[in-house]
């Protein structure tokens, strides 16, 4: 007489046979991966959500999953200390922490590598045009929203603000984009910085309740050291007419924003993750999600990048003839 355990256990291996055989043989565990995006109405966001749905709808065996932020410098923790696989971090955050030059923060970030760069972020220093502000020095003893504490918004922004010797003299407010579009809106603010890819959906949304006007930058830095002792950062144009009733283009600088991840993720899903977004149809659906998106190419895929590449990273640029610079191969 055949013992019933026996019974159960060899029908269980039996079923667990023919799982195997259904999917093919192999029975492999999903690898779960985190992405730290951004805050509310922020672009990091927009790019975070795109890129953790994509790969998670098309690569085999993983699944990304989209982290709220409070934007770049706290993906560079993350990601430098495991919490997250990837992120988006400004170049100059990358920069900055890998030498211990982060502001108020003498920590080394150096397991943050980097992937490809998504767009440019420029600054937008944002008044009511009924204000009387005009140029940056008005600020003085103003309500300047700089975006939440830990962000790279806030960062780029104590950065410039001491550069050209303003930063004690502003009342800062470390509030998110949204929340300082509708108290700028309400007349509870005085400016609001937004370090972001233009169009930028919380200047719209001011713009959208007040005439506003955006404070041109560039003269203060120039008359400051400001330029010489951030060479990460490059000049731009806001074109006139990218917001209402801006109908002067803006003299700005930017940042460049980098999509990274973690030395200690593996070189393959680097690749495999890089090879799904920049093909033709990852770049369309990014555009289809935002428009900043388009910023993103092939040709200027390694654009910013002043730190070392992931290992998979510089698998995948090699396969589309790409060049090095000594920095981008950690020489």
């Amino acid at each position: 007489m055949v013992k019933t355990g026996k019974i159960f256990s060899t029908l269980t291996a039996t079923l667990f046979l023919a799982a195997l055989l259904v999917s093919g043989g192999t029975a492999e565990a999903k690898t779960r991966l985190a992405f730290s995006g951004g805050p509310d109405g922020g672009t990091f966001q927009y790019f975070s959500n795109a890129i953790s749905s994509r790969l998670s709808r098309n690569l085999p065996n993983v699944e990304v999953s989209n982290m709220a932020s409070a934007g770049s410098v706290e993906n560079l923790r993350r990601v430098n200390s495991g919490d997250a696989d990837f992120g988006v971090v400004y170049a100059g955050d990358i920069y900055l922490g890998m030498k211990g030059e982060l502001t108020n923060d003498t920590r080394e970030y150096k397991n943050v590598m980097g992937m490809a760069y998504l767009y440019g972020a420029p600054a937008h220093l944002v008044v009511l045009a009924d204000s009387g502000i005009t140029k940056v020095e008005d600020l003085a003893g103003k309500r300047v929203a700089v975006g939440p504490a830990g962000s790279g918004a806030a960062a780029s922004a104590q950065r410039y603000f001491t550069g050209i010797g303003m930063w004690d003299k502003i009342r800062v407010e470390y509030i998110g984009y949204s929340q300082a579009a509708a108290a700028m809106g309400d007349k509870l603010l005085d400016a609001m910085w937004v370090f972001a890819g233009f169009p930028n959906s919380s200047v719209i949304q001011a713009a959208a309740s007040n005439k506003i006007t955006i404070l041109s930058l560039n003269e203060a830095g120039d008359n400051s050291t400001f330029f010489n002792d951030n060479p990460y950062y490059a000049k731009v144009v806001i074109p006139k007419g990218t917001y209402s009733g801006v109908d002067y283009d803006v003299q700005t600088f930017q940042d460049s924003t980098i999509w990274v991840a973690g030395k200690h993720v593996k070189d393959d899903i680097v690749a495999a993750s890089l090879k799904e977004i920049f093909s033709d149809e990852g770049l369309a659906f990014m555009v289809s999600v935002t428009s900043t998106a388009a910023a993103m190419s092939v040709e200027d895929g390694l654009m910013g990048i002043v730190t070392p590449l992931h290992k998979g990273a510089i698998s995948f640029w090699t396969e589309k003839d790409k060049s090095f610079s000594d920095a981008q191969l950690g020489k």
